[in-house]
């Protein structure tokens, strides 16, 4: 007897290496699952404008990559002595505006050389419910914990997404013409929508993404929502807010991710990494032990094999194992 719910995932038509350039854009799948494909040392850009929701949001933060439309002082705003931006998460935020406006710029100028390279782009929806500030009538990536009397919100219409990215989609192509995007929609509830608000919102989202992937070759589904909805429908698979997914719900993604997009040596090439990457974090009692000197010559040899072999940027690594390495 089979006592749970378990998804046919196709396999990808493209798999990822070490070689490839990748983009995460969004909200929860790109944050979570993007944090282990740079844990992996893949090539990654994540997230440079912060963790984004809203698919407006998202797609104008894909035109300034793509532009290249760094800001200045005009497109930086002051509440509660932060300096912030209306189209970043408030992780860019500060008291100093002209670090604020570098970090900003920094970032943009990281990912549109990323959105440039990218084999793949990996797009993550959270709501389809987007807030304006009155004064401008421009849609927010994020409040930045400002009164709601400043904003109206209001819930995107399938045909106004699916109009958006078609649009978006052409210019991508025009601009990058390599790239195939992977849209997901975020298991987290958007729980202030209230129960029925959440799941029109989310129905919203993926009835858009199901006609770009109808139109375009180049696009496709992973479906993250679905896995945590159908498969793991049950509060174990949660965190404590009852609303995110729990560590372990995650790793089971990744599972069902990594099925899906990495072929079996790519997978064992990850395990070597992440091996490199443990013995760079191992602290010792005593690091000029014969023993513990001979550990960190022979993983700083397997990092220089790994860099040949897989074309993998492993410095940072190096420098930590090199930290206590007797000369």
């Amino acid at each position: 007897m089979n006592f749970r719910t378990t998804l046919d995932i196709k396999e990808s038509k493209f798999k990822i290496n070490y070689k490839s350039d990748i983009l995460f854009i969004g909200s929860c799948f790109s944050d979570n699952i993007g944090r282990k494909i740079k844990l992996a040392q893949f090539n990654t850009v994540l997230n440079p404008f912060g963790v984004l929701y809203n698919p407006v949001s998202v797609k104008n933060s894909l035109e300034i990559l793509m532009n290249r439309d760094l800001f200045n002082d005009t497109d930086i705003h002051n509440y509660n002595d932060l300096y912030y931006s209306y189209y970043h998460h408030s992780s860019f935020s500060g008291p100093d505006k002209l670090e604020v406006i570098n970090n900003i710029n920094s970032a943009i100028e990281i990912g549109h050389e990323s959105l440039k390279s990218s084999d793949i782009l990996f797009i993550t929806f959270g709501t389809a419910r987007v807030y304006e500030l009155k004064e401008t009538g421009n849609v927010v990536s994020n409040c930045h914990k400002q009164p709601a009397k400043f904003f109206n919100n209001r819930l995107l219409s399938v045909d106004s997404i699916v109009k958006d990215y078609a649009i978006f989609i052409n210019n991508l192509k025009r601009f990058n013409p390599n790239v195939n995007i992977v849209f997901t929609v975020s298991p987290v509830r958007h729980w202030k929508d209230g129960a029925v608000g959440n799941q029109i919102s989310k129905s919203t989202l993926i009835l858009a993404v199901s006609r770009l992937v109808e139109e375009f070759g180049n696009v496709s589904y992973f479906p993250s929502y679905e896995v945590v909805m159908d498969d793991l429908r049950d509060y174990r698979f949660y965190a404590d807010d009852m609303l995110h997914p729990s560590e372990f719900a995650v790793n089971y993604i990744w599972e069902l991710f990594s099925d899906r997009y990495f072929t079996k040596k790519t997978r064992q090439d990850i395990e070597s990494v992440h091996k490199i990457v443990k013995a760079s974090e191992h602290r010792p009692f005593n690091p000029n032990t014969h023993q513990h000197q001979k550990f960190l010559s022979k993983s700083l040899s397997k990092a220089d094999e790994l860099e040949n072999e897989l074309g993998v940027n492993l410095y940072e690594i190096k420098k930590q194992l090199r930290k206590y390495l007797q000369s």
